[in-house]
């Protein structure tokens, strides 16, 4: 099968570029600030702070249940703005998830606490964090399409790779911030110092908001919305061909769930075994350096050697290491902890990095927002979104064995992999294809592993 693959944007000059990329960099690096903040309180405080009849064990899991809220929301997010962006615009869009997610988080951060209002206290909690959801729902595809559809074909993984920077800055952020109060008396970080990160989501809001409205519209949609090429209902678009959505919620549910287990629960488990909670926020800032590398690193790479053969890589080393990886957390030491979450850490970025350039190349532009949305977020639903409470309650009904933990990381590592065998090599592919003129083009094993794509060219994308 041929298809005719003009440049995907060829008016877009680097300057553009540029400007868009570290516009979503760092929207996308305040809306994980906000969401990844509340991972880390649930595992530190939120249990004593709003469910304090629920104790030791049973408090952490009912906090991570909150923390499961904000996962499940996320779909919902993706369906929800995935339609209004793909029929008004994805700047709009943005706009509004990070005014939806400042007001959640600065919302959080006034909220009474169990001991002052009782049950409605977890109530507010889990309805704030269900807006948290919904908001980074709609955030991640927007961003990710507004470099994606900016940048030529083949520069698309490098600028997405910076885009996506915008997740270990957040985490960065937000660990930083309580490593910071962890540092404070246990009463000030109970009465009040909680309170301090989330309160600062007002002042990034506004920030953000100013660097947004400085962007324009992708000249792609541009484009589509002039021929009145959207569809009525873009999710019922997607939907209809459940094949391609599934192997892309399958791509990302391995990157997803070891940094679930790497980055949220390993806080419980870890002080869990003797570790200090200072010297695990210690760690975890430390390993957040090896994603700032490898992140753009591996996007960059999978420009040159496809997304596929990258994401793979990374999927067969975490099957490897998913034991070794718990085997040196459980020695007890720092160094070892940091080794094996060092390693875990580049493990995810490999399968993590090439995602946004994957999922935007396997959906027309008609459709293109809903599509990534909606696999990107059922993904990370499937992925992270009940890992931490799974994973504390399998720990805890084995005694405190480890060895649950392997299990699910590698399990869905093995996920990612079957997947990207089934997904054809979309790297170079131009944005502007038809659907109908080539509906199974992104579906099927192919061993081209990279396809280069210039204005006025056609490619071969038959089965091989």
């Amino acid at each position: 099968m041929t298809i005719s693959s003009p440049q995907t944007s060829p008016n877009a000059d680097r300057r553009e570029v540029r400007k868009v990329a570290l516009s979503s960099l760092l929207g996308t690096t305040i809306e994980y600030y906000d969401f990844l903040l509340y991972s880390t309180m649930a595992a530190l405080l939120f249990g004593d702070l709003f469910f304090p009849s629920s104790e030791g064990a049973l408090g952490t899991i009912a906090a991570f249940g909150t923390l499961a809220a904000g996962y499940v929301a996320r779909p919902l997010g993706g369906v929800l703005f995935g339609h209004f962006g793909d029929r008004l615009g994805r700047k709009s869009m943005l706009i509004i998830t990070m005014t939806a997610m400042g007001l959640a988080s600065a919302l959080i951060g006034l909220l009474p606490t169990y001991e002052s209002i009782g049950y409605l206290a977890p109530i507010l909690l889990v309805t704030l964090r269900v807006v948290q959801g919904v908001a980074v729902g709609g955030e991640w595809g927007g961003a990710a399409l507004m470099v994606v559809e900016h940048a030529d074909p083949q520069t698309r993984g490098r600028w997405t790779g910076i885009m996506q920077l915008g997740t270990p800055f957040g985490f960065l952020l937000s660990t930083l911030m309580v490593s910071i109060l962890t540092s404070l008396a246990p009463d000030t970080m109970m009465t009040w110092g909680w309170r301090v990160p989330f309160l600062i989501s007002a002042v990034l809001l506004v920030i953000g908001l100013y660097v947004r409205l400085q962007v324009v519209e992708t000249p792609i949609f541009t484009e589509a919305a002039e021929k009145h090429a959207q569809r009525k209902v873009p999710a019922l678009q997607v939907l209809a061909r459940p094949r391609r959505v599934l192997l892309a919620i399958a791509a990302g549910v391995g990157p997803f769930a070891l940094t679930a287990l790497t980055s949220s629960h390993i806080i419980a488990y870890s002080t869990g075994i003797g570790y200090e909670v200072q010297d695990v926020m210690n760690s975890l800032l430390a390993v957040v350096g090896v994603s700032i590398v490898f992140i753009p690193l591996f996007a960059a790479i999978s420009d040159r050697f496809g997304r596929r053969r990258v994401m793979m890589l990374g999927a067969i080393g975490t099957v490897l290491f998913a034991f070794p990886l718990y085997a040196l957390v459980n020695v007890g030491t720092i160094p070892a902890l940091l080794a094996g979450l060092m390693f875990a850490q580049l493990l995810q970025n490999a399968m993590y990095a090439p995602l946004t350039p994957l999922l935007s190349e396997l959906f027309p532009t008609s459709i293109r927002y809903s599509g990534v949305s909606i696999s990107y977020q059922f993904a990370s639903l499937i992925g992270a979104g009940f890992t931490p409470v799974i994973a504390s309650s399998l720990v805890a009904s084995a005694g405190g064995s480890s060895l649950p933990l392997s299990l699910i990381a590698g399990a869905a590592a093995l996920l990612t992999l079957g997947s990207l065998a089934l997904t054809r090599e979309t790297t170079g592919r131009a944005l502007d294809w038809s659907e109908t003129a080539d509906a199974r083009a992104p579906i099927g094993i192919t061993t081209v592993p990279h396809l280069e794509v210039r204005r006025g060219e056609t490619v071969d994308s038959s089965p091989s």
